[in-house]
Protein backbone atom coordinates (compact mmCIF):
# COMPACT_ATOMS: atom_id res chain seq x y z
CA UNK A 1 0.00 0.00 0.00
CA UNK A 2 1.12 3.49 -0.51
CA UNK A 3 2.50 5.20 2.20
CA UNK A 4 0.99 8.10 3.36
CA UNK A 5 1.75 11.34 6.24
CA UNK A 6 -1.69 11.85 6.70
CA UNK A 7 -2.27 10.69 10.37
CA UNK A 8 -4.97 8.29 10.87
CA UNK A 9 -8.65 9.13 11.74
CA UNK A 10 -9.36 7.39 15.26
CA UNK A 11 -12.46 4.86 15.27
CA UNK A 12 -13.81 2.29 17.71
CA UNK A 13 -12.57 -0.55 16.28
CA UNK A 14 -9.18 0.52 16.26
CA UNK A 15 -9.50 1.50 19.95
CA UNK A 16 -11.08 -2.23 20.43
CA UNK A 17 -8.14 -4.02 18.66
CA UNK A 18 -5.62 -1.32 20.44
CA UNK A 19 -6.96 -3.00 23.44
CA UNK A 20 -7.31 -6.48 23.22
CA UNK A 21 -3.46 -6.70 21.92
CA UNK A 22 -3.19 -4.50 25.72
CA UNK A 23 -4.68 -7.25 27.03
CA UNK A 24 -2.60 -10.03 25.18
CA UNK A 25 -6.23 -11.71 23.96
CA UNK A 26 -5.53 -13.98 20.67
CA UNK A 27 -1.94 -14.30 21.77
CA UNK A 28 -1.05 -10.50 20.70
CA UNK A 29 -2.65 -12.18 17.09
CA UNK A 30 -4.55 -9.27 14.48
CA UNK A 31 -5.81 -11.68 11.81
CA UNK A 32 -8.48 -10.10 9.67
CA UNK A 33 -10.33 -11.45 6.14
CA UNK A 34 -12.35 -9.84 3.31
CA UNK A 35 -14.64 -12.16 2.34
CA UNK A 36 -16.69 -11.25 -0.76
CA UNK A 37 -19.03 -13.30 -2.97
CA UNK A 38 -17.74 -13.50 -6.33
CA UNK A 39 -21.54 -12.42 -7.93
CA UNK A 40 -20.61 -9.17 -9.38
CA UNK A 41 -17.99 -6.75 -9.16
CA UNK A 42 -16.85 -4.67 -6.30
CA UNK A 43 -18.36 -1.59 -5.67
CA UNK A 44 -17.22 1.48 -3.37
CA UNK A 45 -19.19 0.39 -0.94
CA UNK A 46 -16.96 -3.00 -0.75
CA UNK A 47 -13.76 -0.09 -0.92
CA UNK A 48 -14.72 1.11 2.55
CA UNK A 49 -14.45 -2.45 3.88
CA UNK A 50 -11.24 -3.52 2.16
CA UNK A 51 -9.52 -0.15 3.34
CA UNK A 52 -10.28 -1.19 7.02
CA UNK A 53 -9.41 -4.65 7.10
CA UNK A 54 -6.48 -4.16 5.13
CA UNK A 55 -5.22 -1.29 7.08
CA UNK A 56 -6.36 -2.78 10.25
CA UNK A 57 -3.91 -5.82 9.94
CA UNK A 58 -1.16 -3.51 8.28
CA UNK A 59 -1.07 -1.37 11.63
CA UNK A 60 -1.06 -3.94 14.02
CA UNK A 61 1.56 -5.83 12.27
CA UNK A 62 -1.04 -8.66 11.38
CA UNK A 63 -2.52 -10.51 8.30
CA UNK A 64 -5.48 -10.01 5.90
CA UNK A 65 -6.92 -12.82 3.96
CA UNK A 66 -9.15 -12.40 0.92
CA UNK A 67 -11.44 -15.65 1.00
CA UNK A 68 -14.00 -15.59 -2.10
CA UNK A 69 -17.96 -16.83 -0.30
CA UNK A 70 -18.53 -19.02 -3.27
CA UNK A 71 -21.50 -21.44 -1.69
CA UNK A 72 -24.09 -19.95 -4.27
CA UNK A 73 -22.85 -21.62 -7.29
CA UNK A 74 -25.45 -20.25 -9.99
CA UNK A 75 -24.34 -16.79 -9.76
CA UNK A 76 -21.24 -16.92 -9.05
CA UNK A 77 -17.81 -16.76 -12.17
CA UNK A 78 -14.34 -16.94 -12.46
CA UNK A 79 -14.70 -13.70 -14.18
CA UNK A 80 -15.95 -11.89 -11.10
CA UNK A 81 -13.12 -13.56 -8.45
CA UNK A 82 -10.47 -12.16 -11.14
CA UNK A 83 -11.78 -8.67 -11.07
CA UNK A 84 -12.39 -8.65 -7.52
CA UNK A 85 -8.43 -9.79 -7.37
CA UNK A 86 -7.58 -7.26 -9.10
CA UNK A 87 -9.71 -4.43 -7.66
CA UNK A 88 -8.08 -4.93 -4.30
CA UNK A 89 -4.45 -5.19 -5.81
CA UNK A 90 -5.28 -1.74 -7.83
CA UNK A 91 -6.26 -0.29 -4.62
CA UNK A 92 -2.72 -0.91 -3.43
CA UNK A 93 -3.48 -3.99 -1.03
CA UNK A 94 -2.05 -7.56 -1.03
CA UNK A 95 -3.58 -10.19 0.91
CA UNK A 96 -1.48 -12.39 3.19
CA UNK A 97 -3.32 -16.15 2.26
CA UNK A 98 -6.39 -16.38 -0.37
CA UNK A 99 -8.75 -18.92 0.09
CA UNK A 100 -12.23 -20.17 -0.87
CA UNK A 101 -15.03 -21.10 1.29
CA UNK A 102 -15.30 -23.93 -1.27
CA UNK A 103 -12.18 -24.83 -0.13
CA UNK A 104 -13.85 -25.96 3.20
CA UNK A 105 -16.91 -28.16 1.55
CA UNK A 106 -15.79 -31.73 3.49
CA UNK A 107 -15.03 -29.72 6.80
CA UNK A 108 -18.39 -27.78 6.49
CA UNK A 109 -20.15 -30.83 5.87
CA UNK A 110 -18.08 -32.83 8.89
CA UNK A 111 -19.54 -30.09 10.91
CA UNK A 112 -23.02 -29.84 9.90
CA UNK A 113 -22.85 -33.79 10.66
CA UNK A 114 -21.91 -32.99 13.65
CA UNK A 115 -24.80 -30.59 14.74
CA UNK A 116 -26.96 -33.77 14.03
CA UNK A 117 -25.34 -36.01 15.82
CA UNK A 118 -25.46 -33.98 18.77
CA UNK A 119 -29.02 -33.05 18.07
CA UNK A 120 -28.47 -29.63 17.46
CA UNK A 121 -29.82 -30.10 13.60
CA UNK A 122 -32.50 -31.75 11.52
CA UNK A 123 -33.70 -32.01 8.43
CA UNK A 124 -36.89 -30.48 7.49
CA UNK A 125 -39.36 -31.44 4.10
CA UNK A 126 -41.04 -27.84 4.72
CA UNK A 127 -41.02 -25.78 1.34
CA UNK A 128 -39.86 -22.39 1.29
CA UNK A 129 -43.50 -20.71 1.73
CA UNK A 130 -44.22 -23.05 5.11
CA UNK A 131 -41.13 -22.37 6.37
CA UNK A 132 -41.67 -18.52 6.23
CA UNK A 133 -45.32 -19.03 7.40
CA UNK A 134 -43.86 -21.32 10.21
CA UNK A 135 -41.46 -18.63 10.99
CA UNK A 136 -43.35 -15.88 12.78
CA UNK A 137 -43.10 -12.53 13.09
CA UNK A 138 -40.65 -9.46 15.18
CA UNK A 139 -44.48 -9.64 17.16
CA UNK A 140 -45.16 -13.27 17.37
CA UNK A 141 -43.25 -16.38 18.13
CA UNK A 142 -42.53 -19.27 15.38
CA UNK A 143 -44.05 -22.47 15.74
CA UNK A 144 -41.84 -25.98 15.73
CA UNK A 145 -41.97 -28.21 12.16
CA UNK A 146 -43.22 -31.22 12.43
CA UNK A 147 -39.92 -32.51 11.48
CA UNK A 148 -38.36 -31.00 14.30
CA UNK A 149 -38.13 -34.49 16.29
CA UNK A 150 -36.79 -36.42 14.04
CA UNK A 151 -34.39 -39.01 15.42
CA UNK A 152 -30.76 -38.45 15.08
CA UNK A 153 -30.71 -41.59 12.63
CA UNK A 154 -33.14 -40.77 10.26
CA UNK A 155 -31.56 -37.02 10.47
CA UNK A 156 -27.82 -38.54 9.42
CA UNK A 157 -29.60 -40.93 6.91
CA UNK A 158 -31.40 -38.11 4.69
CA UNK A 159 -28.23 -36.04 4.86
CA UNK A 160 -25.96 -39.13 3.44
CA UNK A 161 -28.89 -39.23 0.73
CA UNK A 162 -28.66 -35.33 -0.03
CA UNK A 163 -25.53 -35.42 0.07
CA UNK A 164 -25.56 -38.51 -3.11
CA UNK A 165 -28.11 -36.99 -4.70
CA UNK A 166 -31.38 -38.82 -4.35
CA UNK A 167 -33.60 -36.35 -3.93
CA UNK A 168 -34.71 -33.28 -5.94
CA UNK A 169 -33.92 -29.36 -5.33
CA UNK A 170 -35.73 -27.77 -2.98
CA UNK A 171 -37.18 -31.76 -1.52
CA UNK A 172 -34.98 -31.33 2.33
CA UNK A 173 -33.28 -28.35 3.85
CA UNK A 174 -30.91 -28.91 6.63
CA UNK A 175 -31.75 -26.43 9.71
CA UNK A 176 -30.28 -25.42 12.94
CA UNK A 177 -32.39 -26.47 15.94
CA UNK A 178 -32.34 -23.33 17.73
CA UNK A 179 -35.18 -21.87 19.35
CA UNK A 180 -38.65 -21.10 17.39
CA UNK A 181 -39.38 -18.69 19.91
CA UNK A 182 -36.79 -16.23 19.83
CA UNK A 183 -36.91 -12.72 19.57
CA UNK A 184 -34.23 -12.87 17.21
CA UNK A 185 -35.93 -14.21 14.08
CA UNK A 186 -32.28 -15.18 12.80
CA UNK A 187 -32.27 -18.25 15.67
CA UNK A 188 -35.52 -19.50 14.92
CA UNK A 189 -34.10 -22.71 13.28
CA UNK A 190 -32.14 -20.81 10.70
CA UNK A 191 -31.30 -23.26 7.13
CA UNK A 192 -27.69 -24.55 7.27
CA UNK A 193 -27.84 -26.71 3.74
CA UNK A 194 -30.03 -26.69 0.34
CA UNK A 195 -30.39 -29.19 -2.25
CA UNK A 196 -28.97 -27.33 -5.28
CA UNK A 197 -27.97 -28.75 -8.64
CA UNK A 198 -25.37 -25.95 -9.96
CA UNK A 199 -22.34 -26.45 -11.43
CA UNK A 200 -19.81 -24.57 -9.59
CA UNK A 201 -16.35 -22.80 -11.09
CA UNK A 202 -14.12 -24.89 -8.71
CA UNK A 203 -15.50 -28.31 -7.69
CA UNK A 204 -17.72 -28.94 -10.89
CA UNK A 205 -20.59 -31.14 -10.04
CA UNK A 206 -18.70 -32.93 -7.24
CA UNK A 207 -21.59 -31.20 -4.82
CA UNK A 208 -25.29 -31.32 -4.86
CA UNK A 209 -25.36 -29.90 -1.33
CA UNK A 210 -24.43 -26.57 -0.51
CA UNK A 211 -24.05 -24.67 2.36
CA UNK A 212 -25.82 -21.06 3.15
CA UNK A 213 -24.32 -18.14 4.42
CA UNK A 214 -23.86 -17.76 8.10
CA UNK A 215 -22.99 -21.83 8.76
CA UNK A 216 -19.99 -21.02 6.28
CA UNK A 217 -19.02 -17.98 7.29
CA UNK A 218 -18.50 -18.00 10.62
CA UNK A 219 -16.59 -21.60 10.42
CA UNK A 220 -14.48 -20.40 7.42
CA UNK A 221 -13.46 -17.79 10.16
CA UNK A 222 -12.40 -19.72 12.54
CA UNK A 223 -10.81 -22.14 10.21
CA UNK A 224 -8.69 -19.83 9.05
CA UNK A 225 -7.62 -17.97 12.63
CA UNK A 226 -9.38 -15.13 12.08
CA UNK A 227 -9.23 -12.67 15.17
CA UNK A 228 -11.67 -9.48 14.01
CA UNK A 229 -14.45 -10.65 12.10
CA UNK A 230 -14.97 -6.67 10.40
CA UNK A 231 -18.33 -6.81 8.75
CA UNK A 232 -21.47 -4.34 8.11
CA UNK A 233 -24.43 -3.64 10.22
CA UNK A 234 -26.71 -5.52 8.90
CA UNK A 235 -25.33 -8.44 10.26
CA UNK A 236 -25.38 -7.00 13.71
CA UNK A 237 -28.57 -9.55 14.37
CA UNK A 238 -26.77 -12.35 12.86
CA UNK A 239 -23.40 -12.45 15.33
CA UNK A 240 -25.65 -14.49 17.77
CA UNK A 241 -25.99 -17.42 14.96
CA UNK A 242 -22.68 -16.50 14.50
CA UNK A 243 -21.34 -17.06 17.97
CA UNK A 244 -24.07 -20.45 18.44
CA UNK A 245 -22.72 -21.92 16.00
CA UNK A 246 -19.32 -21.74 17.11
CA UNK A 247 -19.66 -22.99 20.46
CA UNK A 248 -21.62 -25.55 19.48
CA UNK A 249 -18.97 -26.94 17.09
CA UNK A 250 -15.60 -26.49 19.20
CA UNK A 251 -14.07 -24.52 16.39
CA UNK A 252 -10.36 -24.84 16.48
CA UNK A 253 -10.74 -20.36 17.06
CA UNK A 254 -13.55 -18.32 18.17
CA UNK A 255 -13.28 -15.02 16.23
CA UNK A 256 -15.41 -12.24 17.21
CA UNK A 257 -17.20 -10.53 14.84
CA UNK A 258 -17.46 -6.21 15.09
CA UNK A 259 -20.20 -4.39 13.41
CA UNK A 260 -19.87 -0.75 11.62
CA UNK A 261 -21.90 2.06 9.45
CA UNK A 262 -21.92 0.39 5.74
CA UNK A 263 -21.41 3.28 2.92
CA UNK A 264 -24.70 4.98 1.84
CA UNK A 265 -23.41 7.46 -0.83
CA UNK A 266 -25.82 9.53 -2.40
CA UNK A 267 -26.86 9.40 -6.18
CA UNK A 268 -25.51 5.67 -6.13
CA UNK A 269 -26.96 2.32 -5.38
CA UNK A 270 -24.90 -0.27 -4.12
CA UNK A 271 -26.90 -2.90 -4.57
CA UNK A 272 -25.14 -5.66 -6.29
CA UNK A 273 -28.48 -7.28 -7.71
CA UNK A 274 -29.80 -3.41 -9.00
CA UNK A 275 -26.41 -3.25 -10.47
CA UNK A 276 -26.58 -6.19 -12.48
CA UNK A 277 -30.24 -5.44 -13.66
CA UNK A 278 -28.57 -1.97 -14.86
CA UNK A 279 -25.65 -4.16 -16.50
CA UNK A 280 -28.01 -6.52 -17.93
CA UNK A 281 -30.84 -4.22 -18.95
CA UNK A 282 -28.20 -2.24 -21.18
CA UNK A 283 -28.93 1.33 -18.87
CA UNK A 284 -25.29 1.37 -18.51
CA UNK A 285 -22.09 -0.40 -21.12
CA UNK A 286 -20.88 -2.62 -18.29
CA UNK A 287 -19.95 -3.30 -15.06
CA UNK A 288 -16.91 -0.93 -15.67
CA UNK A 289 -19.19 1.57 -17.24
CA UNK A 290 -17.49 5.56 -15.52
CA UNK A 291 -20.75 5.96 -14.17
CA UNK A 292 -21.14 2.33 -12.31
CA UNK A 293 -20.08 2.83 -8.66
CA UNK A 294 -18.03 -0.32 -8.99
CA UNK A 295 -14.32 -0.28 -8.44
CA UNK A 296 -13.80 -0.91 -11.83
CA UNK A 297 -15.83 1.81 -13.16
CA UNK A 298 -14.28 4.44 -10.91
CA UNK A 299 -10.87 3.84 -12.51
CA UNK A 300 -12.44 3.64 -16.05
CA UNK A 301 -13.83 6.78 -15.07
CA UNK A 302 -10.32 8.08 -14.03
CA UNK A 303 -9.90 7.46 -10.29
CA UNK A 304 -7.06 7.03 -8.38
CA UNK A 305 -6.32 4.27 -5.97
CA UNK A 306 -5.58 7.38 -3.64
CA UNK A 307 -8.34 9.32 -3.56
CA UNK A 308 -10.20 6.20 -3.23
CA UNK A 309 -8.46 5.01 -0.02
CA UNK A 310 -8.30 9.37 0.97
CA UNK A 311 -12.58 8.87 0.60
CA UNK A 312 -12.80 6.03 2.84
CA UNK A 313 -10.16 7.37 5.78
CA UNK A 314 -12.66 10.55 5.29
CA UNK A 315 -15.87 9.35 6.16
CA UNK A 316 -14.68 7.31 8.95
CA UNK A 317 -15.49 4.34 10.88
CA UNK A 318 -19.14 4.59 13.29
CA UNK A 319 -21.87 2.54 14.34
CA UNK A 320 -24.43 4.46 12.78
CA UNK A 321 -25.60 4.09 9.50
CA UNK A 322 -25.58 7.64 7.85
CA UNK A 323 -25.65 9.34 4.12
CA UNK A 324 -22.25 10.81 2.48
CA UNK A 325 -22.74 13.65 0.29
CA UNK A 326 -21.27 12.73 -3.41
CA UNK A 327 -19.11 15.69 -2.85
CA UNK A 328 -16.87 13.96 -0.32
CA UNK A 329 -16.22 11.70 -3.09
CA UNK A 330 -15.43 14.06 -6.02
CA UNK A 331 -13.89 16.44 -3.54
CA UNK A 332 -10.93 13.82 -3.21
CA UNK A 333 -10.34 13.00 -6.59
CA UNK A 334 -10.23 16.92 -7.53
CA UNK A 335 -8.00 17.08 -5.06
CA UNK A 336 -5.77 14.40 -5.76
CA UNK A 337 -6.23 15.67 -9.61
CA UNK A 338 -5.32 19.15 -8.94
CA UNK A 339 -2.29 18.01 -7.43
CA UNK A 340 -0.86 15.71 -9.34
CA UNK A 341 -2.47 15.60 -12.95
CA UNK A 342 -0.78 17.27 -15.68
CA UNK A 343 -2.53 20.26 -17.63
CA UNK A 344 -3.60 19.92 -21.11
CA UNK A 345 -5.03 22.19 -23.54
CA UNK A 346 -8.33 20.54 -25.39
CA UNK A 347 -11.33 22.16 -27.16
CA UNK A 348 -14.86 20.24 -26.99
CA UNK A 349 -16.58 22.22 -29.50
CA UNK A 350 -14.43 24.20 -31.91
CA UNK A 351 -14.66 27.82 -33.22
CA UNK A 352 -11.97 28.44 -36.01
CA UNK A 353 -9.54 31.99 -35.29
CA UNK A 354 -7.64 33.17 -38.18
CA UNK A 355 -4.85 35.73 -36.88
CA UNK A 356 -4.31 37.78 -40.20
CA UNK A 357 -1.24 39.28 -39.25
CA UNK A 358 0.42 36.21 -37.94
CA UNK A 359 2.70 35.00 -40.59
CA UNK A 360 1.20 32.39 -42.90
CA UNK A 361 3.27 29.54 -42.88
CA UNK A 362 5.31 30.48 -39.37
CA UNK A 363 4.76 27.33 -36.82
CA UNK A 364 5.83 28.69 -33.17
CA UNK A 365 6.86 25.85 -30.80
CA UNK A 366 5.95 27.00 -27.40
CA UNK A 367 7.34 25.29 -24.18
CA UNK A 368 4.65 25.10 -21.77
CA UNK A 369 4.45 23.83 -18.16
CA UNK A 370 2.69 20.58 -17.49
CA UNK A 371 1.67 21.92 -13.64
CA UNK A 372 1.74 25.45 -12.82
CA UNK A 373 2.73 24.27 -9.27
CA UNK A 374 4.81 21.49 -10.04
CA UNK A 375 8.22 22.21 -11.95
CA UNK A 376 9.36 18.80 -11.31
CA UNK A 377 6.52 17.35 -13.89
CA UNK A 378 8.14 19.34 -16.43
CA UNK A 379 7.58 21.08 -19.82
CA UNK A 380 5.72 19.90 -23.12
CA UNK A 381 6.01 21.66 -26.55
CA UNK A 382 2.99 22.96 -28.00
CA UNK A 383 2.76 24.51 -31.78
CA UNK A 384 0.96 27.85 -32.17
CA UNK A 385 0.37 29.37 -36.01
CA UNK A 386 -1.95 30.93 -37.87
CA UNK A 387 -4.73 29.27 -37.54
CA UNK A 388 -6.15 27.64 -34.19
CA UNK A 389 -9.32 26.78 -32.57
CA UNK A 390 -11.01 27.95 -29.45
CA UNK A 391 -14.35 26.96 -27.76
CA UNK A 392 -17.54 28.13 -28.83
CA UNK A 393 -18.27 29.28 -25.75
CA UNK A 394 -15.32 31.69 -25.03
CA UNK A 395 -16.67 34.03 -27.66
CA UNK A 396 -20.65 36.02 -27.31
CA UNK A 397 -21.12 38.18 -30.17
CA UNK A 398 -23.94 39.81 -27.98
CA UNK A 399 -22.36 39.28 -24.18
CA UNK A 400 -23.67 38.88 -20.91
CA UNK A 401 -22.85 41.51 -18.00
CA UNK A 402 -19.18 40.84 -16.73
CA UNK A 403 -18.29 38.41 -19.65
CA UNK A 404 -14.34 38.00 -19.63
CA UNK A 405 -14.03 35.99 -22.97
CA UNK A 406 -13.41 37.10 -26.37
CA UNK A 407 -16.20 39.67 -27.96
CA UNK A 408 -15.74 41.37 -31.21
CA UNK A 409 -13.37 44.42 -31.33
CA UNK A 410 -12.29 42.82 -27.58
CA UNK A 411 -9.13 41.87 -26.56
CA UNK A 412 -8.24 38.18 -24.91
CA UNK A 413 -4.87 36.13 -23.85
CA UNK A 414 -3.94 32.69 -25.47
CA UNK A 415 -3.37 30.43 -22.38
CA UNK A 416 0.41 30.64 -22.81
CA UNK A 417 0.57 32.70 -25.93
CA UNK A 418 0.03 35.82 -27.14
CA UNK A 419 -3.13 38.34 -26.96
CA UNK A 420 -5.49 38.86 -29.84
CA UNK A 421 -7.77 40.84 -30.84
CA UNK A 422 -11.26 39.87 -32.71
CA UNK A 423 -12.00 42.36 -35.73
CA UNK A 424 -14.35 40.38 -38.01
CA UNK A 425 -16.48 37.62 -37.52
CA UNK A 426 -17.62 35.27 -40.64
CA UNK A 427 -21.08 33.89 -40.82
CA UNK A 428 -22.71 30.97 -42.79
CA UNK A 429 -26.15 31.86 -45.14
CA UNK A 430 -27.71 30.52 -42.17
CA UNK A 431 -26.16 33.08 -39.82
CA UNK A 432 -24.37 31.11 -37.92
CA UNK A 433 -20.60 31.37 -36.91
CA UNK A 434 -17.86 29.64 -38.52
CA UNK A 435 -15.07 32.04 -38.28
CA UNK A 436 -13.01 35.00 -36.14
CA UNK A 437 -10.45 36.86 -37.76
CA UNK A 438 -7.98 38.87 -35.07
CA UNK A 439 -4.80 40.32 -34.97
CA UNK A 440 -2.49 39.32 -32.45
CA UNK A 441 -0.15 41.42 -30.16
CA UNK A 442 3.41 40.27 -31.16
CA UNK A 443 4.85 41.87 -28.07
CA UNK A 444 2.78 39.87 -25.29
CA UNK A 445 4.01 36.30 -25.17
CA UNK A 446 4.73 36.01 -22.14
CA UNK A 447 4.16 39.40 -20.61
CA UNK A 448 1.27 42.30 -20.34
CA UNK A 449 0.64 43.99 -23.07
CA UNK A 450 1.61 47.66 -22.76
CA UNK A 451 -0.60 50.34 -21.39
CA UNK A 452 -3.95 48.35 -20.93
CA UNK A 453 -5.12 45.52 -19.26
CA UNK A 454 -6.33 42.49 -20.76
CA UNK A 455 -8.27 40.28 -18.13
CA UNK A 456 -10.11 37.30 -20.07
CA UNK A 457 -7.96 33.92 -20.70
CA UNK A 458 -8.87 31.39 -22.63
CA UNK A 459 -7.37 27.99 -23.68
CA UNK A 460 -6.78 27.12 -27.47
CA UNK A 461 -5.06 24.32 -29.81
CA UNK A 462 -3.43 24.95 -33.10
CA UNK A 463 -5.78 23.61 -35.65
CA UNK A 464 -2.70 22.54 -38.27
CA UNK A 465 -1.48 20.14 -35.34
CA UNK A 466 -4.36 19.56 -33.32
CA UNK A 467 -5.68 15.49 -32.86
CA UNK A 468 -9.00 14.91 -33.27
CA UNK A 469 -10.63 13.06 -29.98
CA UNK A 470 -13.87 11.98 -28.39
CA UNK A 471 -14.85 13.71 -25.25
CA UNK A 472 -17.32 12.17 -23.37
CA UNK A 473 -18.73 14.01 -20.54
CA UNK A 474 -20.15 11.67 -17.68
CA UNK A 475 -22.39 12.40 -15.22
CA UNK A 476 -24.26 11.57 -11.69
CA UNK A 477 -25.94 8.58 -13.28
CA UNK A 478 -29.04 8.82 -11.25
CA UNK A 479 -30.71 12.20 -10.36
CA UNK A 480 -31.84 11.57 -7.34
CA UNK A 481 -30.30 12.13 -3.87
CA UNK A 482 -31.51 8.45 -2.86
CA UNK A 483 -32.81 6.54 -5.75
CA UNK A 484 -34.08 4.05 -3.92
CA UNK A 485 -36.60 6.18 -2.56
CA UNK A 486 -39.05 5.68 -5.66
CA UNK A 487 -40.99 3.26 -6.34
CA UNK A 488 -38.84 1.92 -9.00
CA UNK A 489 -35.14 3.08 -8.57
CA UNK A 490 -34.79 3.36 -12.50
CA UNK A 491 -36.99 5.60 -12.52
CA UNK A 492 -34.59 7.85 -10.95
CA UNK A 493 -31.66 7.35 -13.75
CA UNK A 494 -30.14 10.70 -14.83
CA UNK A 495 -31.11 11.04 -18.43
CA UNK A 496 -27.90 13.64 -18.91
CA UNK A 497 -25.58 10.91 -17.21
CA UNK A 498 -23.51 10.83 -20.52
CA UNK A 499 -23.22 13.43 -23.45
CA UNK A 500 -20.76 12.11 -26.21
CA UNK A 501 -18.96 15.19 -28.07
CA UNK A 502 -17.25 14.24 -31.35
CA UNK A 503 -14.94 16.17 -33.50
CA UNK A 504 -13.04 17.25 -30.33
CA UNK A 505 -9.88 18.84 -30.95
CA UNK A 506 -6.74 18.20 -28.25
CA UNK A 507 -3.30 19.35 -28.11
CA UNK A 508 -0.66 17.40 -30.35
CA UNK A 509 1.11 16.43 -27.15
CA UNK A 510 -1.28 14.33 -26.02
CA UNK A 511 -0.87 11.78 -29.31
CA UNK A 512 1.92 9.99 -26.74
CA UNK A 513 -0.57 9.15 -24.15
CA UNK A 514 -1.77 6.13 -22.85
CA UNK A 515 -5.37 4.36 -21.69
CA UNK A 516 -5.33 5.35 -18.02
CA UNK A 517 -3.42 8.75 -18.37
CA UNK A 518 -5.13 11.38 -16.34
CA UNK A 519 -5.16 15.45 -17.75
CA UNK A 520 -6.60 18.08 -16.34
CA UNK A 521 -7.98 19.69 -19.69
CA UNK A 522 -8.13 23.20 -18.87
CA UNK A 523 -10.32 25.74 -17.57
CA UNK A 524 -12.76 21.84 -18.28
CA UNK A 525 -12.45 19.51 -16.14
CA UNK A 526 -10.53 16.61 -15.22
CA UNK A 527 -10.10 13.77 -18.38
CA UNK A 528 -8.68 10.11 -19.04
CA UNK A 529 -8.20 8.19 -21.51
CA UNK A 530 -10.52 5.70 -22.03
CA UNK A 531 -8.89 2.16 -21.46
CA UNK A 532 -11.20 -0.13 -23.73
CA UNK A 533 -12.51 2.21 -26.56
CA UNK A 534 -9.32 4.33 -26.94
CA UNK A 535 -6.93 3.95 -29.76
CA UNK A 536 -3.58 5.57 -30.60
CA UNK A 537 -5.42 7.07 -34.14
CA UNK A 538 -8.94 7.79 -32.67
CA UNK A 539 -8.35 9.47 -29.02
CA UNK A 540 -11.40 8.75 -25.96
CA UNK A 541 -11.36 10.91 -23.12
CA UNK A 542 -13.90 10.06 -20.12
CA UNK A 543 -14.45 12.92 -17.68
CA UNK A 544 -13.83 11.87 -14.33
CA UNK A 545 -15.06 15.04 -12.36
CA UNK A 546 -15.45 18.79 -13.40
CA UNK A 547 -13.32 21.34 -12.15
CA UNK A 548 -15.89 22.62 -9.47
CA UNK A 549 -18.54 20.92 -8.14
CA UNK A 550 -21.97 21.45 -10.52
CA UNK A 551 -24.61 19.99 -8.14
CA UNK A 552 -24.48 22.40 -5.58
CA UNK A 553 -27.23 24.47 -5.53
CA UNK A 554 -29.57 21.85 -7.73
Amino acid sequence: MSSTTKKPSSNFIRHLITNDLRNNKNDGKVITRFPPEPNGYLHVGHAKSICLNFTMAAEFNGQCNLRFDDTNPEKESVEFMESIERDIQWLGFTWTEKHHSSDYFEQLYIYAVQLITSGDAYIDSLDSEQIRQYRGSLTEPGKESPDRNRSIEDNLALFSAMKNGDYPDGEYILRAKIDMASPNINMRDPAIYRIKRAHHFRTGDAWCLYPMYDFTHCISDALEGITHSLCTLEFEDHRPLYDWFLDKLQTPSHPQQIEFARLQLEYTIVSKRKLAQLVDGNFVSGWDDPRMPTIAGMRRAGYTPESIRDFCERIGITKKDSWIEMAVLENCIREDLNENAPRAMAVLKPLRIVIDNYPDEQVEILEVSNHPQKPELGTRKIPFSKTILIEQDDFAETPPSKYKRLVEGGEVRLRSSYVIKCTEIIKDESGNIIELRCNYDQDTLGKKPEGRKVKGVIHWVCEQHAIDAEVRLYDRLFKLANPESEEDFLDALNPDSLETLTGCKVEASLAVSQPGDRFQFERTGYFCIDSINSKPEALVFNRTVTLRDTWQNQ
